[in-house]
Order: structure tokens, then sequence, then C-alpha cells
């Protein structure tokens, strides 16, 4: 019963802290979308930031109401365990009574002497005085008990009371959150209206930016093939230095799998290990377009693609390395966007959108390690990275690879 309500508390907490990062991508959300507000003429930037605050919120009250189940599990517990101490007490408290009343009646010195001195022999006397001292020990024993078990009954009572608390404190919370998110619903359907009559000159702006993201994508995938060729073509060399009898190769190298070396199968290791536990390429930011193909958040008969996820964050950030590795690419996608790709053994993770970069071709660089800018989008007022992660030339979904801060 112990483990198991550490467990539940354990949770508990778990859920709090993914409740605090929540909220504070909702906070960070509003600060842009207020200024997104102030710079954007057109309605659909707000509504796409505006989207993600409603996914949030979402996210929110559903995170609440695991709580709100988790808590009901524990009072249950206690509950269960406030209904035993009350029985075994109640048990304990009568058998004490009998014990005290029979004491009574035996109270006088002279009964207890009458008691020793009417045993047939010294052995006999001796059994009775032991069970006279063992009853009186006992007696004490089962006091100290029901002292012990009506300090824990208090105890169990007092943390019902707190989690009953808690708990409506909660369901208050989540309330307020519904209510706040149907506003903010409202307030979305009304954009969406106004959005709806450019509906013909949104979707070709789409299409321009989803060919323009398939460039790009084009364009990392031949530097990765490079980077693989490269990597392959030194591997070579230094197995021809290890074994200078044997002839060297001159087939063509792979483009598409590293063969790795024993150092760098070690970090490519040590980067799968950490699936799920990376931590986020900037400092602050909330996934604001996940991987792969999915419907426009506005057009369901639209679908976009993305190769990595968008990471909206604070005019000014820093994009950081996830992991430890080398930087094989700083690449110039225009005059006002650059990417940073880094080699972690068969794993590379691209940095695109930054309008400055702190690092070059062949540095070494640590987990956490400022490598650029990111770029805010003059019109927009946005500030966003796209990040990607890929296996060789297999992309990934970032989201299961990223855990927090």
């Amino acid at each position: 019963m112990t483990s198991l309500l550490w467990s539940q508390e354990s949770q508990q907490e778990k859920l709090e802290q993914r409740k605090a990062q929540i909220q504070q991508e909702i906070r960070d959300n509003e600060k842009l979308l207020q200024s997104v507000k102030k710079k954007e003429k057109s309605a659909f930037n707000v509504v796409i930031i505006q989207n993600t605050k409603i996914q949030l919120k979402e996210k929110l009250i559903n995170t609440t109401e695991k709580q709100t189940k988790l808590l009901s599990n524990d009072m249950y517990i206690n509950q269960v365990q406030i209904n035993k101490l009350k029985k075994e007490l109640e048990i304990l408290k009568e058998d004490y009574a009998k014990m005290i009343v029979k004491s009574y009646k035996s109270r006088s010195e002279q009964s207890r002497a009458m008691f020793l001195l009417s045993s047939e022999n010294f052995l006999q006397a001796y059994k009775r005085a032991q069970y006279m001292k063992q009853y009186t020990g006992y007696r004490k024993m089962q006091g100290e008990e029901i002292k012990s078990k009506s300090t824990k009954l208090v105890d169990f009572n007092d943390k019902l009371n707190i989690q009953k608390t808690a708990k409506q404190k909660l369901i208050a919370e989540n309330e307020r959150e519904r209510i706040s998110l149907e506003k903010e619903k409202q307030e979305q359907v009304k954009l969406v209206n106004v959005i709806k009559k450019d509906k013909n000159k949104i979707s070709k702006e789409i299409s321009k930016k989803q060919q323009e993201y398939r460039l790009v994508d084009r364009q990392i995938n031949k530097l990765i093939r490079e980077a693989i060729a490269a990597a392959n073509r030194k591997a070579a060399l230094e197995k021809a230095k290890a074994n200078p009898s044997k002839p060297v190769s001159t087939a063509a190298v792979s483009s598409s799998v590293i063969e790795l070396t024993p150092e760098a199968k070690i970090i490519a290791d040590n980067f799968r290990a950490n699936r799920g536990r990376l931590p986020y390429p900037v400092e602050k930011g909330y996934i604001s377009l996940g991987y792969g193909n999915q419907t426009h958040p506005l057009f369901n008969t639209i679908t976009v693609h993305n190769s990595g996820v968008e990471i909206t964050t604070d005019k000014g950030a820093n994009a950081r390395a996830v992991f430890g590795g080398e930087v094989t690419s700083v690449i110039v996608l225009s005059p006002v966007n650059k990417a940073v790709m880094i080699q972690h053994g068969d794993y590379f993770t691209v940095y695109q959108n930054l309008s400055s970069v702190s690092v070059s071709k062949g540095d070494k660089v640590s987990i956490k390690q400022s490598i650029g800018t990111v770029r805010t989008n003059g019109e927009t007022g946005k500030t966003v990275l796209k990040f990607l992660i890929l296996q060789n030339t297999t992309y990934n979904d970032p989201d299961n690879w990223l855990s927090g801060r």
C-alpha cells in the first residue's frame, strides 16, 4: 500500500511539472499572439497562433483531469486506510477495556500476594510472577499501540482533508480553463470566417511555401548524402592505414548509410540511448507545427508536410545543440536564413531559420552549446526554429526524441 501511494505521489509530481510546462507555453503563446495582433494586418497568422493556444489549453485541461483522477485514487486509498485503522482501534479499545476491568478487580496488593502464595511450588510461583509482569507489559504495549494508531488516524484524516481541498481547487481550475477555452474557440470561429473569404489566395501561398520547404529538404538531403559519403571515405582510409598490406577498395562508397567506426558507433549508441530525453534546441518555446503530413489547422482540404518540427520561441533566442557532435555543414538557405547540420554517429540534427551562426564546419559542439540566433520574421513577428532529426537519410519525428528544457 505504501509503495502504491509513493508511486501515485510520483505520478502526481510529474503531472504537476507537465502542467507547469504547458502553462508556461500558453503564456509564451499569449505574448506572441499579442505581438502579432499589433503587427499583422491579415488575420491568418493570428488564427494559426491562436489555434496553437487552443490546443495547449486542451492539453492543460486533460492534464488537470488526470491529476484529479489520480487524486481521487489517493483519496480512496487513504479512506480505506482510515476505515481499517478505525476498525483496529475499535478492537484494541474493546480489548483494552476488558483488560482494565480485569486489572481493577485484582488491583489489591493482597490479592496479588495471595495469587503468588497459593502456588504449589517455587516454580509455579515464579511462572505466576512472570505472568503478572508480562500482563502488565502487554497492557502497557496495548496502550502505546492505541496511541500510535490514533495518531496515524489523525494524520490520515488531515491528509484526506488536504486532498479534498486540492481536488476542489483542481475542479474549479479546470472549470475556469473550460470557460476560457470556449471563449477562445468562439473568437477563433469569427476569425476563420473572415479568412475563408481569402481561401484561394491563402491556398496558393501555402502551396508556394510547401514548394520552398521541399527545395530546402532536397538541399539538406544532398548535403547529408555528401556527409555520409565523406564519413565512409574517411573510414576506408583509416582501415587502409591500419592494414597497409590489404588493398584499398576502389568501389564507390555508400552515400545512404554510414559505416560506423568504433568511435562513431559509441556516439550513435549514446544518442539513441537518449531518445525521449534530449533537451529542446531552444531554452524556451513550444512546438507550433508537428512532424509529417497533417491537415492544415484552418482548411481541412489542405494537407501540409513538415520534415521536422517548428518550435516557436522568443525574439533573439539562441538555437542550441541537443547533443554533442561535429558540425558537418553551415548552409545558407537565403540571405536571411541559415541552417546548421550536426553529426552524431549515423544521426544528424538540423537547425533551420537562423539569422546568424556561431559555429563553423568541422567544429566539435557540446550539448546545449549555442550554435546561432533564431531568425524573427519581420512581417509576422514570429521567431520559429525548424528542427530535424535523421538517421542516415531517414527522417524521424523530433517530438519523440525531445523531453523538455
